[in-house]
Formats: C-alpha cells, structure tokens, sequence
C-alpha cells in the first residue's frame, strides 16, 4: 500500500510545501495554504491509460525536426450555436480542454446541456456531478431539444468509473459538470481542493489529447471573480471561457479569456428565455435605445469586440455637486480613463468638470476596453453639460489624445459598414483613418476630424 502523508498547498497558484507558510514564495499571497493528505501513487495507471480504452498500446515520441513535421488541418465539429463557434474560432476542435466559468445561476449548466442536446449528429456525454438524472431530464424538456438529441446523461463524480463508462460509450464530447466535484482514488484529499482539481483536469487532458476527444469543464468562481482552484489549472487547458450577465437581466455574454485555437478577445451574446439561450445575431440593435425624441448625454459608439463590430450606446450624465468633492463613476468603462478625459477637456479646452458630478454608462451591460469609444464619450460628457442633444443618427469612433487630438484606430472600415448597414447617416472618425480609405463605396458621411474643437464646432456651434 502507498504511503500516505499530508501536503500543504496555495489555494491561488497550487505551490506545494511540506509545512504550512504565512506567505507563498510563488504567488506572494497571504494565508492561502491549506492542509490537504496526498498520496504518492505514481504506479497505479488509470483505467484511460489501458490500451482497450486508448485503443491501441502507448508508444514513446520522438524528437522531429520541425520542417520534416506533417500538418494537417483538422475539421471542426459544427454547433448549430453560431455565437459558440464564434467564440471558439470556428468551431469545436478534436482533443480540446474547454474550461468554462461563471457566477451561480448564470447560466453554465444551461449552456452546456443545449450544446450536448443540439448536436444529434455526435455522440455526447454530459457528466454531472451536482445533478441527478430526474434533474437533467427536466431542464432538457424545457430545452425542447431532447427528443431527437444522442446525448448520454451520466451522474458520477468519480474519475476512475466515469473513465469507464467513457469506455462503454465511446462519446465524441465529454461536458463535465463541473470540475470542483470531481475526485480521483489516486488523491487521498476531499473534491474541490487544489490537489484534486488539478489531479482530475490532468487526467481529463491527458484523456483528451490521447483520443482526440473535446472535453468541457464547468468551474466555479470564487467571490472575486477568478475561477476557482489553483491558477494552474486556467493554465492546463487550452480554452478558458468566461460566461458573465446579470442574473436580474435576460443577456448573456460569453467571452473568449484564453484560446488556443482562435482569438482570444471574441464574445458570443445570449438572450435568456424560459426555453433556454436563445443566441443573438444582431447585438447592435439590443445596444441601442429606441426613443421618440433625441435626448443629452446619449451618442453612440462605433466598436470592436474582437472581430465583431457593434454599435453601442454611451450615456453620460452631468450635473452640479451637492458635496464639497465632485463623485466621478462608469459602469462598463474605465473610471481611470474617464478621469483621463475629464482631465483633457478641463485642461485643454476650458470645461469647468471639476465641481460637477459626472456619471457614465455604457447600455446593455457590457464592459468596453476599446478605446474608439472616447470621442463618444467626451462627446456624450459634453452633451449632457450644455444640456444640447446630438442627433440619433451620428455614430463616433476615434481615440482621444492627452493634447486633444482624436487618433487613428484599426479595422476603421469595419466600423463604417456596420454603421452603414445599420442606417446612421454619419460617422466622425480621425482623419489619419483616412489614408487609402475609399469614401465614395460607402452609403454615410464620412466626417474626419483631426482636434476636438473640431467636433465641438460641428455638434454644439
């Protein structure tokens, strides 16, 4: 019998130590080592790694040279889920480790059962270790997609029987829901600690690679957002999806974090209905508000989100101080980067901010880091001050400069044939965007502008 002992392990980053430690040498965190008992096993093999599971006898790899290595492109497989094989650069790909996050209730579960039960061409096994069978059953019904799907329910939380039944089934994708509830007989410690987490998602990677089939894995999230477990773990796999929304609002938005195989700034954007995620084609026109008349403080925001382009709508309100310090506050923008601007237009052009209370928002939840969006910004600031609406028909997309110039900014013709598909009648973007961009192909004004004085001018005289 192997000999058993005790380990201690950093909750944030999975450094190992054989006594306790105020502080880990690693990650430099405080009072994050926990006491685990580990058990050295190194001679056991687990029922994957038996040749009837792989299907053929392990052999060892060799050293190639890189330009004698044959490439072949792999097909992916296809969901009827555009926005998910958006967000996964095309598609599912064979021998992936997929780890999906999110805060309780957001949506996870849901997510991953539609896209076992969408997909009747594949063979898959959806592997919950929080749910019975009688409560998967009930959530597919509502999906109304499980008369006609080829989807094996499996409640287990043991890597060793789950491995054998992936045996008995042969699946061509493996959900596992989630990671922290699952343990390994080769880990002495309780499910959901350091060393079974990353015990059980080696395992599953190894799994993975060895037989080419796509694995998903569901992660919790502690109270500051990361997913729980060592930070090694977002390491190990090759896909790092994080689903974010509000649990009080129907949008969802599942952003690319980590991506081996496609972009890692790509986002997919969900609806939340009553019978499940309903994916959303056209993100701009849920952005935007509809009103009768034209109202202060609104503009709207040509951007990108990773090879998406999307109008969205930027609200600002201005107003005088009741206290002796001015409140400065963003939801969904940068408050660094709003005091940033602030700053320039009180500095560079004479608007007297600091008494005044401002207030920004960005519509429809999302969190924007492009930074095209400040010419709208400072645009939206200026308008709700001088109480001056702008037109509903205008969009901006320019960078705003220390000095008060607007600078260029990338994939500018993007940015026009979404605000041309969509109707708006004119578009202020820099005039060094203008190089080698052809205005007379496009159906809407195209208005450079080099300074804010220039958009100053042209907007509120």
């Amino acid at each position: 019998m192997a000999k058993s002992k005790s380990a201690y392990f950093c909750q944030n980053c999975g450094y190992e130590s054989p006594k306790w430690m105020g502080q880990c040498p690693s990650c430099k965190q405080w009072n994050s080592f926990v006491e685990e008992v580990v058990e050295k096993t190194s001679s056991k093999v687990p029922e994957w790694r038996s040749s009837t599971a792989s299907g053929n006898t392990k052999r060892a790899n060799k050293a190639a040279i890189i330009h004698e290595i044959v490439y072949q492109d792999e097909s992916r497989i296809l969901t009827p889920d555009q926005e998910f094989n958006r967000v996964l650069g095309g598609g599912i790909v064979p021998g992936s480790l997929v780890l999906i996050g999110g805060e309780p209730g957001i949506g996870k579960s849901t997510l991953m059962l539609q896209l076992a039960l969408s997909i009747p061409q594949v063979k898959t096994l959806y592997i919950s270790g929080e749910e019975s069978e009688q409560q998967i059953k009930m959530r597919a019904e509502r999906l109304s997609q499980s008369s006609k799907a080829n989807c094996y329910i499996l409640t287990e939380t043991s890597t060793q029987n789950i491995f054998k039944q992936i045996e008995t089934v042969q699946p061509n994708v493996i959900v596992i829901d989630s990671i922290q509830t699952l343990h390994s007989s080769q880990i002495e410690s309780a499910p959901g600690s350091v060393s079974q987490v990353r015990e059980c998602t080696a395992e599953l990677l190894k799994f993975a690679k060895e037989t080419s089939t796509p694995v998903f894995i569901v992660g919790h999230i502690t109270k500051d957002g990361s997913i729980a477990g060592p930070k090694v773990l977002e390491h190990m796999v090759d896909t790092v999806l994080q689903f974010e929304g509000d649990r009080h609002h129907v949008y969802r938005i599942l952003r690319a974090v980590k991506n081996r195989f496609g972009s890692a700034s790509e986002l997919g954007i969900y609806e939340m209905q009553g019978s499940g995620l309903r994916e959303v084609s056209n993100p701009s026109e849920i952005m935007i508000s509809q009103r009768d008349e034209p109202v202060s403080g609104v503009s709207i925001a040509a951007m990108l989100e990773g090879m998406r382009p999307m109008m969205i709508e930027v609200q600002a309100l201005v107003s005088n101080s009741a206290f002796g310090n001015a409140q400065r506050s963003s939801t969904g923008y940068d408050t660094k980067r709003l005091n940033m601007l602030l700053a320039v237009l009180e500095k560079r052009f004479g608007f007297r901010l600091s008494a005044q209370d401002v207030f920004l928002n960005i519509a429809g939840g999302l969190r924007v880091e492009d930074p095209a969006i400040d010419l709208a910004v400072v645009v939206a600031i200026i308008s709700s001050q001088q109480d001056m609406p702008i037109r509903s028909n205008l969009t901006f997309a320019g960078e705003v400069g220390l000095s008060g110039e607007i600078r260029a900014v990338n994939r500018i013709e993007q940015r026009i044939q979404e605000a041309e598909k969509l109707g708006f009648d004119g578009i202020f973007i820099s005039k060094f965007n203008t190089k080698g961009l052809d205005a007379k192909k496009y159906n809407i004004a195209i208005r450079p502008v080099a300074k804010l004085e220039d958009i100053f001018s042209a907007l509120f005289g």
